[in-house]
């Protein structure tokens, strides 16, 4: 991937043509403003989400590219020195990455289940660093726990809440640091009254972690709110009905020395966060690994049955 062209210089032989010539090795500083480079990340999700940006970038008249840099650790540094200009993230988590960046790995959590407070110190911790968080979508990628339909229908189960008042031991299957997390087994226990009886660690919503839920080796797993393989393995999300999680909504993150000179690509991004819902996301993510098509068809479906392209 190139993310700056090269041009040709043609070389003439005569010195009056040489002198006449007017032709640079960069583009002009209007063309290069118009050049954008979006992070792309390894995993489903994060190609659709790539390729929703892309297009509303694209319609917008930028001449854009993809640079797959891998997880936030990887791409932050490129961001902030404008290598590339557009990322799309989790609200909480890049909230709170930026917050031991700044303040050490001890520093006290920001980030909660309120997305405008979320969203006020990302954009605090955002300045230091040069990046701007646009609007944050509807569509949350955030920490579930799903039973089998089977096993809510059984117990009348649509939230934690009511998981909790069975008052019976509950076989968890989740990452292997689930015991000791806020997020995970002291959260279950202690927001919700939920008794664990045993962790089994295979981890977050991998297909072992959705198999144990499936064969009834446990009775709840946790998984991502828009896992799009839920639904055809049976599984379904049991609601925070306690705002227990933080807010993950999915949110743009571009860099700001480039966004002062390109405001209409905030325009562009803030439509589909205008739109895009939990719902849909997981719907995308369900046709790229279900039915196998590509992300970048069912990105541009999605915005054209939304009239955005």
């Amino acid at each position: 991937m190139t993310s700056v062209r090269r041009f040709l210089v043609a070389v003439a032989i005569l010195p009056l043509l040489l002198t006449a010539s007017a032709c640079g090795g960069d583009p002009p500083a209007a063309e290069k403003d118009q050049m954008v480079t979006i992070v792309g990340q390894n995993f489903t999700e994060a190609d659709i989400v790539t390729q929703l940006y892309k297009l509303l970038l694209d319609k917008q008249g930028f001449d854009t590219d993809v640079e797959k840099l891998g997880a936030r650790d990887s791409y932050l540094g490129a961001l902030e020195k404008g290598r590339v200009q557009v990322a799309g993230d989790q609200l909480s988590s890049l909230t709170e990455t930026l917050n031991r960046t700044a303040n050490g790995n001890d520093a006290t959590p920001v980030a909660s289940s309120d997305v405008q407070a979320t969203l006020g110190h990302l954009k605090t911790l955002g300045a230091t660093y040069g990046l701007t968080p646009l609007r944050p979508a509807q569509a949350e990628d955030a920490i579930a726990y799903a039973v089998t339909k089977e096993y809510a229908a059984q117990h009348d189960l649509t939230t934690l809440s009511d998981l909790g008042k069975l008052d019976q031991p509950i076989a968890l299957a989740a990452n292997s640091d689930c015991a000791e997390r806020p997020d995970c087994g002291k959260g279950l226990q202690n927001v919700y009254g939920i008794t664990l009886g045993k962790i089994e660690p295979l981890g977050f919503g991998t297909q072992d972690t959705k198999n144990a839920l499936v064969n009834g080796e446990v009775q709840l797993g946790q998984v991502s709110t828009t896992d799009g393989s839920l639904d055809r393995a049976g599984l379904v999300v049991l609601q925070d009905d306690k705002d227990w999680q933080n807010a993950e909504n999915l949110v743009p993150v571009v860099n700001s020395a480039w966004l002062k000179k390109n405001p209409k690509a905030a325009d562009a991004l803030d439509q589909l966060s205008g739109v895009l819902t939990t719902a849909d996301l997981t719907s995308l993510n369900a046709q790229v690994d279900g039915q196998r098509l590509e992300a970048s068809q069912v990105a541009e479906d999605y915005l054209k049955e939304k009239g955005l392209i």
